[in-house]
């Protein structure tokens, strides 16, 4: 299987790409805040996603205040949908299922 990608796996990594995947494109304090990290260890994240080609970085201004966006570019959107397969393929080999394991043995919740 070869659909996991080791840039993308990494926590973080993985739940900014999938931010991502979900919108056209994001302020960097909204991902920063939804993924709950520092500026800085977004900054490196991101930085290293665009040098891979997954993720776009714009910087403007609203008003007079620099602002920058996050983007997944195709080749992004790509990788994280294989990265999502492999990993279902993953599950599905171990024949679990999450509702299943969420029951108790009797069937019956709580």
């Amino acid at each position: 299987m070869t659909g996991l990608d080791p840039l993308i796996h990494a926590p973080a990594r993985l739940r900014i790409v999938s931010l991502l995947a979900a919108a056209e494109e994001a302020e960097f304090a909204f991902v920063r805040d939804q993924v709950e990290v520092s500026d800085s260890v977004l900054s490196k994240h991101a930085s290293a996603l665009e040098a891979a080609g997954y993720v776009e970085i714009r910087k403007g201004y609203v008003g007079k205040r620099p602002r920058t966006w996050l983007r997944l570019s195709a080749r992004g959107r790509r990788a994280y949908l294989d990265h999502i397969s492999a990993l279902q393929a993953i599950v599905a080999q171990s024949g679990l299922s999450l509702a299943s394991e969420r029951e108790p043995a009797n069937g019956h919740p709580g």
